[in-house]
């Protein structure tokens, strides 16, 4: 069945005209800008900053282009990824009608974004190994169903979702696959933005945030076909991201030998970091991670979060998480903070 992209968008955002901003109306060269009631004397701050910043932060995406390989018009940039999350279910998903399905456990914007939408959440829970149960999902799918969300590698387990699977949804589902990437610089697996060619329905997010190290700048980024970048870009604001935003992000992708020296010292700390608790008697187990963190199963977790805490260590508690009973997660800090945590942990005693 071919796929048809423009059956799954909301008639609204169909006859959408969207705000047209003064930068979008003109094209070519000029010197004196009397377009945007902007404040022609300048900025306390910085130069330039008194003008609005480019509407669809062009140098951005042409750096990620080359550093992706993606040409530019295939990439959204958000004010985070949570605003491509948000934007998906405005652009897709009729509210009190439509409805998404998700994969606990695992990042909770995407049910929170659904429920300020006023779209229905369906969960179809990990298996016990945390991976993507597929066939309960094709058959959670009725004819409302839009989305579905993959976290690959999975926040908070830190584990890739097999790819046959992977593949086999994109293949099956009738709606939009939405695979969120934000840690896939840590990961063994490959990103899944190679197959945009293959896939029209599918969307795949990645970040800045974690691996690039800017996750103040908020810059979230998305990959998908043109269509759907379009529609994108018809229905956000019309400067979304910040100039200061697109300035540092831009500088800081110049630079990718630092952040691979990063990646490198982050999985060597998390290999130590793992060692060291499995010789601890109150860890249960420690699940396989291909991100910037663990997350780990002992004897209990309220109580050694209140412990490390006291100590002035913060580490995310996700005992209420489905099958993360008992479980801690522990993000990979520099190697000092490493230390510290471990010297905690060998002198806890439940």
């Amino acid at each position: 069945m071919e796929f048809d992209l423009y059956k799954l968008v909301r008639d609204n955002i169909k006859n959408l005209t969207p705000y047209s901003s003064a930068r979008h109306e003109f094209t070519g060269k000029a010197s004196v800008f009397l377009d945007a009631n902007e404040n022609a004397f300048g900025s306390p701050l910085a130069e330039n900053f008194n003008r609005y910043p480019d509407p669809l932060q062009w140098q951005l995406k042409f750096q990620l282009a080359r550093i992706k390989g993606v040409p530019a018009e295939n990439i959204f940039v958000g004010n985070g990824s949570d605003e491509v999350i948000d934007l998906a279910y405005r652009v897709f998903c009729n509210p009190g009608k439509d409805n998404v399905i998700i994969c606990p456990p695992t990042y909770g914007m995407y049910q929170v974004s659904a429920n300020i939408n006023d779209v229905a959440i369906k969960k179809v829970n990990l298996t016990t190994g945390f991976q993507l149960d597929v066939e309960g999902i094709l058959n959670a799918v009725d004819e409302n169903t839009k989305l579905l969300f993959i976290c690959s590698p999975n926040n908070p387990t830190g584990n890739n979702m097999n790819r046959e699977a992977v593949e086999l949804l994109l293949n099956n589902f009738p709606g939009l696959v939405i695979i969120d990437e934000a840690y896939i610089n840590y990961s063994s697996q490959k990103t899944f933005i190679q197959e945009l060619t293959e896939y029209p329905n599918l969307i795949v997010m990645q970040t800045l945030s974690k691996a690039w190290g800017l996750a103040a700048l908020r810059l979230g980024l998305c990959y998908a076909s043109m269509d759907i970048i379009d529609l994108f870009n018809k229905v956000k604001p019309p400067y979304n991201v910040n100039d200061a935003s697109q300035q540092l992000g831009l500088e800081a992708l110049q630079d990718t030998k630092e952040v691979n020296e990063w990646i490198r010292l982050v999985v060597e700390q998390k290999h130590l970091l793992a060692a060291t608790l499995q010789q601890l008697s109150f860890v249960g187990k420690i699940y396989p991670s291909d991100a910037n963190f663990i997350l780990v199963k002992v004897t209990n977790a309220n109580m050694l979060y209140d412990y490390l805490a006291a100590h002035e260590v913060i580490v995310r508690n996700r005992s209420k998480e489905v099958h993360c009973e008992n479980c801690l997660r522990i993000t990979i800090g520099t190697p000092e903070e490493n230390a510290t945590v471990i010297n905690l942990l060998k002198l806890y005693k439940p």
